[in-house]
């Protein structure tokens, strides 16, 4: 990669050059980020996953600029317009806008205004315009007129739009008016005549207005959805009266002139802002403005999606999942402490059927016969009111009551993967499986789904796919791998996520424990099919094997670095296992003495840390939580009312969080801290049990307006 690419890229994460440099060629030999920011600290200054994420999204633009240089360069040596400090120009551009304005001039076009003046003979009037002096330009207009150019005015027409189309792509003006256009440009809205009932969702944006520096992400969207949806009609720009004046000093030499050639050259420059520059800048700007909104909604999907990933699990329990509905009933199933179906039935507690005495009694007999442990309870229709039904059984022993997130449990159960892993069950089974083994372990469960269907976001259908996709797949590639992943019970679908598998490798570890049984070492892994050095190395630090013989093949101990904690034991003349088991044994090994080119302190920190926790799981146990009690829907919410709540969506400008009601309520930014709040994941966490009070209902729009003032 450039050098000056390295730079800036050092630059904007403030980070130093070598850090950069050094990621850079982890990723060129094939290194994954979790792999680069877990075991090779001292290589980028311990740099993390973000940091290290955001260096190869730096190295895919600069890899989009050159591309595109070369595209560029080509174009205009075959036009054989090529000259060295052209060429120069080119080769230092580090944007792709800057580069776009300098093609601008060379680009093919289509036949404009001003090259049919062209055509006509008229680019000499229009150089004689151009030199400013006091020459008479309606006298020299005449020596134009021809069959084609009838008459002064129209020669005179002619060569303005030859300028207005040389103003147009003139470098410097438009790097003048894109800076405008950042700084002053005002985004307008107004609704599209004869969409005023249809378009009500978009009322507030009806007679809206706003700097385009300053509107927030999430509101920028909405109003380009309600323009694409054709319920608003959308400008960008800044004031006429400022842009024209920067454009002015750019093309007139002396502005104080009164002579023929500044009149036509501010009718020019008039001209080719209105029809030129500002329906493009005002394009560009939008498009510079979307990718900002962009970034920011995707950040916000990809935390969300992190922190989902990372939720609480139950562990291996034996559990029993309901997918709870009314007229079609709620479906059941017994898992093991695997997952595994044990069993599957209907009950209908519920109107119509109200079949409430024999549903008890089944669920009581299939609570004793698989000897459950825990209930969940999907949230969706009939939610509270089979928690309830739940609640009021008396079960023989101690069983807790899980209210589970079904979001994206519907596409799931409709999936290749989910007809794959229970062919002869129906999509209600499947579901209820689901909503279980979320409760169990969300992580393993959750990377059977499309991230996007898990609904944890703002705008996600109207950002950039391509970014939004990239983005999610390593939130989930991080959490696989923070969490780690057991080698001999993990899904085909859980390891394609490990750094360096991928669906191939994943399958072939598949196949591999069913030919062969059950791993007993990491080294083992190297008998897989097509798993490689390379691929060994990027994946075996992340995997787990429990009660393998070598301890450390169940720790975050990369197995390169085996011979250095076998040589600490050694050292202080200690069985492996002691130190793992004591931390008065670890406290006798002097990490200094092992420090060497390829292992600093870092690297030994993390080792001690792992040797003190081996295999740790990082995320906490999941808790129960209850709902208020006398509070079921909307109707009975009252303002000043304190209630318990979940959260289920973060965005930009506040947090979602059920009550309990079947309608999310929102605690807007301003109401989530007696204090100034930059970003809602200061406060609060996805699926964090929190406490709010109402302030305001609308039952008609289904709005819950709360707050958690004096609350948290």
């Amino acid at each position: 990669m450039n050098k000056p690419y390295l730079s800036l890229i050092a630059q904007s994460l403030q980070v130093k050059e070598w850090q950069v440099e050094n990621a850079v060629a982890l990723f060129s030999e094939g290194a994954t980020i979790p792999f680069i920011s877990r075991y090779r600290k001292e290589a980028t200054g311990s740099m993390d996953e973000l940091q290290v994420a955001e260096i190869k999204h730096r190295i895919g633009i600069y890899e989009e600029l050159d591309s595109r240089k070369a595209t560029v360069l080509k174009s205009i040596e075959e036009q054989g317009k090529m000259t060295d400090e052209l060429r120069e120009k080119i080769e230092i551009c580090v944007v792709m806008s800057e580069l776009e304005d300098i093609y601008l001039p060379y680009r093919p076009k289509r036949r404009t205004r001003a090259s049919i003046a062209k055509e006509k003979g008229l680019e000499p009037l229009a150089e004689l315009i151009m030199k400013q002096d006091r020459t008479d330009i309606y006298a020299a207009a005449k020596q134009f007129l021809s069959d084609k150019v009838e008459t002064v005015e129209d020669a005179l027409a002619g060569a303005r739009d030859i300028i207005a189309e040389q103003v147009n792509e003139n470098a410097e003006v438009r790097d003048t008016l894109r800076r405008l256009f950042q700084h002053d440009a005002v985004v307008y809205a107004k609704v599209s005549k004869g969409k005023e009932e249809e378009g009500q969702k978009y009322k507030d944006y009806f007679n809206f207005n706003e700097s385009l520096k300053k509107i927030p992400s999430h509101r920028f969207l909405a109003v380009m959805r309600g323009q694409a949806e054709e319920f608003l009609s959308v400008k960008v720009e800044p004031e006429e009266e400022a842009a024209i004046p920067l454009i002015e000093r750019k093309i007139i030499r002396f502005a104080s002139d009164k002579t023929q050639s500044v009149e036509h050259l501010r009718l020019v420059i008039a001209d080719a802002y209105k029809r030129l520059l500002c329906p493009s800048l005002e394009t560009e700007s939008i498009h510079w403005k979307r990718e900002q909104a962009d970034t920011e909604a995707i950040r916000v999907f990809a935390e969300n999606l992190r922190q989902l990933l990372l939720a609480s699990p139950l562990g291996q329990k034996r559990v029993l999942a309901i997918d709870p509905g009314f007229r079609t009933g709620c479906k059941i199933v017994c898992l093991d402490e695997q997952g595994k179906l044990l069993h599957n039935e209907t009950i209908y507690p519920h109107p119509p059927q109200n079949e409430r005495s024999t549903a008890m009694r089944k669920v009581l007999t299939l609570v004793e016969a698989y000897k459950t442990e825990a209930i969940a309870v999907g949230n969706g229709t009939a939610s509270r009111e089979t928690e309830d039904f739940i609640k009021r059984i008396a079960f023989p022993h101690s069983v807790q009551v899980f209210v589970v997130s079904e979001d994206g449990a519907s596409i799931y159960s409709a999936s290749t993967i989910a007809r794959e892993e229970f062919p002869q069950y129906d999509v209600t089974v499947r579901g209820a499986i689901s909503i279980g083994r979320r409760l169990m372990d969300p992580l393993a469960e959750l990377v059977k789904i499309d991230p996007k269907s898990i609904g944890v976001g703002q705008y996600q259908h109207d950002v950039d796919q391509g970014r939004l996709k990239e983005s999610l797949d390593t939130v989930v590639e991080s959490c696989v791998n923070k969490v780690g992943v057991n080698l001999n019970t993990a899904s085909k679908h859980l390891l394609t996520y490990v750094s360096g598998l991928g669906p191939t490798l994943a399958q072939n570890i598949v196949d591999y424990r069913k030919e062969h049984g059950a791993f007993t070492s990491r080294a083992e892994l190297q008998k897989v099919k097509r798993l490689g050095e390379k691929a060994f190395e990027q994946c075996a630090g992340f995997l787990r094997i429990p009660d393998a013989e070598n301890p450390l093949d169940n720790s975050a101990v990369h197995p390169e670095r085996y011979g250095l904690v076998k040589q600490m034991a050694k050292d202080i003349q200690h069985p492996l296992a002691d130190l793992l088991a004591s931390e008065e044994v670890r406290k006798k090994i002097k990490l200094e003495s092992y420090v060497s080119v390829q292992v600093g302190m870092p690297t030994l920190a993390d080792i001690m840390a792992e040797l003190a926790k081996p295999g740790r799981d990082p995320r906490s146990v999941a808790k129960v939580f209850e709902f208020a009690a006398d509070v079921f829907s909307i109707d009975d919410l009252q303002p000043g009312m304190e209630l318990p709540g979940i959260v289920t969506n973060i965005t930009a400008f506040g947090a979602f969080v059920d009550v309990g009601v079947k309608q999310d309520g929102l605690v807007h930014i301003s109401q989530m801290a007696d204090r100034y709040i930059g970003d809602p994941n200061e406060v609060v966490k996805l699926h964090q049990h929190i406490r709010v009070k109402v302030l305001e209902v609308d039952i008609p729009r289904k709005r819950i307006q709360l707050t958690m003032k004096g609350l948290i």
